[in-house]
């Protein structure tokens, strides 16, 4: 089953307004261009049901999309030792975001900053981000929603003292971006650069059992 993301709705109502103007003014084919436009935020905004993990002690991938980088974090990561999975998303993969791990929501911010293409190594220091930690029995994950040339905006649903559980929708990014998620470093990784990652579907990692 697939649905669509509450963000959508401004997006296609603007796009169905255009395209009531454009019949009133000049009939079916001058409709056209804002019918198209509002079938593209349909299928950009889609939100198909994934299962939610049974086990709580997997880190999933947040979002569909390639993933870039996998490997030591880089000198723009949060404070602490980490490494880091790096996922890109075209603006034809699914934007709804999902939660990479369980566990409690213990810091969540936001930093303006520039619209660099989400591809740009860079970009993930300077372009505009929302970042959450998550305390999963004890120990730390952090994810960033980052923004990229065409997403200009960032919505993430989840505030501080959140309860959350693997693979749940925590936000949605609009219009091609990136996720940097960032793990302890005696964690095994199990994607590589080069994959294809589905949100909520493919395990990054495991926690151990404690």
């Amino acid at each position: 089953m697939i649905g669509l993301d509450r963000a959508a709705w401004p997006f296609i109502l603007g796009a169905v307004a255009v395209a009531l103007v454009g019949a009133w003014l000049g009939g079916r084919w001058w409709a056209l261009p804002g019918g198209l436009l509002a079938l593209v935020f349909v299928f950009f905004f889609r939100d198909p049901e994934r299962p939610l993990p049974g086990d709580q002690s997997l880190v999933v991938s947040p979002a569909d999309g390639l993933v870039m980088n996998v490997g030591p974090a880089g000198a723009d990561a949060p404070v602490g030792t980490w490494q880091q999975i790096t996922i890109f998303l075209s603006p034809l993969d699914v934007h709804v975001n999902r939660a990479p791990v369980s566990g409690r929501v213990t810091r969540v911010s936001h930093k303006a900053g520039q619209f660099l293409p989400a591809y740009k190594p860079e970009s993930g220091a300077v372009n505009e981000q929302s970042e959450v930690w998550i305390d999963h029995d004890g120990r730390t994950a952090v994810f960033r929603q980052v923004v990229g040339l065409l997403a200009r905006r960032v919505v993430t649903r989840v505030v501080e003292g959140d309860a959350l559980v693997v693979g749940q929708r925590i936000g949605v990014m609009k219009f091609g971006s990136r996720m940097d998620v960032f793990l302890p470093t005696n964690l095994a990784v199990r994607v590589r650069k080069g994959d294809r990652v589905v949100a909520a579907e493919t395990v990054l990692a495991q926690w151990d059992p404690r």
